[in-house]
């Protein structure tokens, strides 16, 4: 497996990386939490140090999988998007109060601290044009 420097942050991640959304089993077969473990440690068996996920990959379910994993493997790195589990989804929830809830329902999904990376999860295009949001985000990483 090959690794890079995951831009700032200083993370040694492998170029490849598993995607999550299968462990909320929401898509094909039902939720299998022995699945969801084989699956993560198989992964990591073959070097990958690196997962994605979502809020809303059923729930939490694929949040809350992968927060055990990082848990018991403090060398694995993620990314959780937020915001997309609103239907139908909107520029306005993307403000700073429902910004501060994605944030802290992924904290507790993860059962952690902090979380490496997040990514907003399909957001409306107009989203781009609110500077404030992006302030917000600032502060976010900054941990007020």
């Amino acid at each position: 497996m090959n690794y890079r420097v995951l831009g700032k942050s200083g993370f040694k991640v492998s170029e490849v990386s598993l995607g999550t959304w299968q462990l909320g089993g929401k898509w094909g077969t039902p939720f299998s939490q022995k699945d969801a473990d084989d699956t993560l440690a198989e992964a990591y068996a073959q070097g990958v140090n690196f997962l994605d996920t979502a809020d809303g990959y059923q729930d939490g379910n694929s949040e809350r999988t992968v927060g055990t994993f990082v848990r018991a493997h403090p060398d694995v790195h993620f990314t959780t998007k937020i915001g997309r589990k609103e239907s139908p989804l909107t520029v306005d929830h993307f403000d700073n109060a429902h910004l501060d809830r994605y944030v802290d329902e992924s904290l507790k999904n993860m059962k952690l601290d902090a979380l490496d990376m997040v990514l907003l999860h399909c957001p409306p295009m107009e989203t781009y044009y609110r500077p404030e949001m992006f302030w917000h985000l600032d502060q976010l990483k900054k941990g007020w």
